[in-house]
């Protein structure tokens, strides 16, 4: 049984997206009013330094793992360049010093994929720890899908198959709650119509509370993202989110609402 260890988080500026692409759309087109949101209220511009950890990116655009983190990076790049005008971007896997430069940042960015090797790798180059610290601190943190997850105690929520055995579960314990990103409604008629007899999300949910009864589980849609500033919690995006907790009936909370009672 995984717990929250409390922390200082009165300086901190995360924004937790579920998803970095809707379907059909451009990369990173759905987050961008978010992203310049977050990026003028932290006054990220120009020359600002943006340190991006693409660990979970394991096969882009054809390239396999290790080639893939170059190809992650310059897809990243492109967007923050061009859209953002941030131009000083700089990736974890490209440095020796990997510590120092989570420490010299302006902004973490840590793009999705799969979580468990995203893990594995922040654990294997001590960021784990070294990015908790400076997010506690108040350097802004963004992150999508695997990203997102681990602001959360533990890896346990994710969706991904674990293709890695990391040195340990825990993550970098942001926040009081875990996030499943990209979260699906159960859709029984569709189901019978293709003969699927799996769990749904919310089953795999449930399995989660049952063993680990005093956290809770945001059930975070894609097109929906989470701004934590200091210690209020901010629904953001166009889909509602729901919250599970063991024993009770879950939630479904409007967006672009302050949803901090109910994951606190």
């Amino acid at each position: 049984m995984f717990t929250f260890v409390e922390i200082n988080k009165i300086d901190m500026n995360l924004l937790l997206i579920s998803n970095s692409t809707n379907f059909g759309e451009t990369y990173l087109a759905w987050p961008m009013t978010q992203l310049e949101s977050f990026c003028e209220k932290n006054k990220l511009a120009g020359d600002s330094k943006i340190v991006f950890v693409p660990f979970a990116g394991v096969f882009i655009n054809g390239n396999p793992y290790p080639q893939s983190y170059d190809a992650y990076t310059s897809r990243v790049k492109k967007v923050f360049e061009e859209k953002l005008g941030l131009t000083n971007f700089v990736s974890v896997h490209e440095v020796e010093d990997k510590i120092q430069l989570v420490s010299d940042a302006d902004c973490i960015v840590v793009g999705g994929g799969n979580t468990f090797h995203l893990v594995a790798e922040l654990h294997k180059y001590g960021l784990m720890d070294a990015i908790s610290k400076v997010a506690r601190q108040g350097k802004p943190y963004i992150g999508w899908s695997a990203g997102s997850n681990i602001a959360c105690p533990t890896l346990c929520t994710t969706n991904d198959m674990p293709i890695v055995q990391p040195a340990s579960f825990n993550t970098l314990n942001l926040i009081p709650f875990q996030i499943n990103p990209h979260y699906l409604d159960p859709h029984p008629e569709i189901d019978k119509m293709i003969k699927h007899g799996g769990e749904t999300r919310q089953d795999r949910i449930n399995e989660y509370l049952a063993v680990n009864q005093n956290m809770k589980v945001v059930g975070l849609r894609e097109a929906s993202a989470i701004w934590v500033i200091g210690d209020k919690y901010l629904l953001k995006g166009g889909k509602k989110m729901m919250v599970f907790k063991y024993g009770t009936e879950p939630i479904e909370l409007e967006p672009n609402s302050d949803i901090t009672s109910y994951v606190i």
